[in-house]
């Protein structure tokens, strides 16, 4: 292999609405795409940021603090279960993904009756893990008590998508990030205090046990793959990662437990790790057949130059891949947003 086969686009891109972005993506990438996403566009531009939003006017929870702390317009505050009130009595209102995903179901199916998108493609939905939500927005005393609530109302999400969306036009990403947070024992601090902390006995034995229910929620005819990522507020990691030990870790025990096939994987390779010493662990990464690995070693700061860098290093350790770039690029300029998916096409070969 010569060059990478394949691209995937994480989720979030810097467009102005998902007809762009779809557009763009087809025209530009269409070879190298099985898939296409939205783009996260609106209130999803910083991935999970709406959720305290869409959760605040739920009676029975209160929020956390009189000032607002802002991400862009959105006030990301945390959550606390109201005093006296029971978690099975809070009824949580829609979450916004399906509502989302279902509009821009529309726009996909339209462009691809067009001719724009191809007729193999799928249209790509990326949702959060259920606790990577309640690890950021809800206080630390009501995590436990409080996550089978969302994860209920963040399922029943993906079966109205699942329900309204052809599955063999259909592809689920989960977003597993605020995970690698607990395993690496690191996490946002500052304005999010220790939104972070986990409450888990074992962190591995939960964050593999939860990725594969995600994993299994999602029928056999819909692909799903999951992008494991090290944060991207700010455009910075939270964590920068020693190796890819533990992502690949976490792979191979999710691809091995998981009761369906894994379509995809995606893992980060920051900028400045071109060095063999951060690809290695990737030898021992026993992929099945069908299921793809894409490795986010695309930057928009060194473009072709340092992706290609980065590729000669990975192929020393993994015979065959697709490329990424390490995160969704929402927080991208919106004028490098065409030349990052160039970018793709210059490394990557079609499919």
């Amino acid at each position: 292999m010569t060059q990478p086969q394949g691209a995937l686009l994480v989720g979030s891109i810097n467009l102005a609405d998902a007809e762009t972005t779809i557009r763009m993506a087809a025209e530009i990438l269409g070879p190298q795409l099985k898939r296409i996403p939205d783009g996260e566009v609106g209130d999803r531009f910083h991935w999970i940021a709406f959720q305290p939003e869409r959760l605040a006017p739920t009676p029975g929870l209160e929020r956390v603090g009189d000032e607002p702390v802002l991400v862009g317009h959105l006030d990301v505050r945390r959550l606390r279960i109201a005093d006296g009130v029971a978690p099975s009595d809070l009824r949580l209102p829609a979450l916004g993904y399906s509502d989302a995903a279902i509009e821009s179901w529309e726009v996909f199916r339209s462009l691809r009756d067009a001719g724009v998108v191809a007729p193999a493609a799928r249209f790509q939905v990326s949702l959060p893990t259920p606790a990577a939500v309640v690890g950021a927005f809800i206080v630390e005393e009501d995590r436990a008590r409080f996550e089978p609530i969302y994860r209920d109302a963040l399922y029943a999400e993906l079966d109205r998508i699942l329900h309204a969306i052809p599955h063999d036009s259909l592809a689920i990403q989960w977003d597993t990030a605020v995970e690698f947070a607990w395993i690496e024992a690191a996490g946002y601090e500052g304005k999010y205090g220790g939104a972070y902390a986990n409450w888990f006995d074992d962190v591995w034995a939960a964050v593999i046990e939860r990725a594969i229910e995600q994993a299994a929620r999602v029928p056999s005819d819909v692909e799903v793959g999951f992008h494991l990522c090290y944060g991207d507020a700010g455009e910075k990691h939270f964590v920068e990662p020693t190796d890819t030990t533990n992502l690949v870790r976490f792979a191979q025990l999710l691809i091995d437990k998981a009761p369906r096939p894994i379509a995809w994987v995606h893992l980060p390779i920051p900028i400045d790790r071109d060095d063999d010493a951060y690809f290695a662990p990737l030898e021992s990464l026993l992929l099945p057949e069908g299921t793809e690995l894409y490795l986010g070693l695309i930057h928009r700061e060194d473009g072709v130059d340092g992706a290609a860098r980065r590729i000669e290093t990975a192929k020393r350790h993994v015979t065959q891949f697709g490329v990424a770039t390490e995160c969704g690029f929402g927080r991208a300029p919106e004028s490098e947003i065409e030349p990052l998916l160039r970018t793709h096409v210059a490394v990557s070969s079609a499919w």
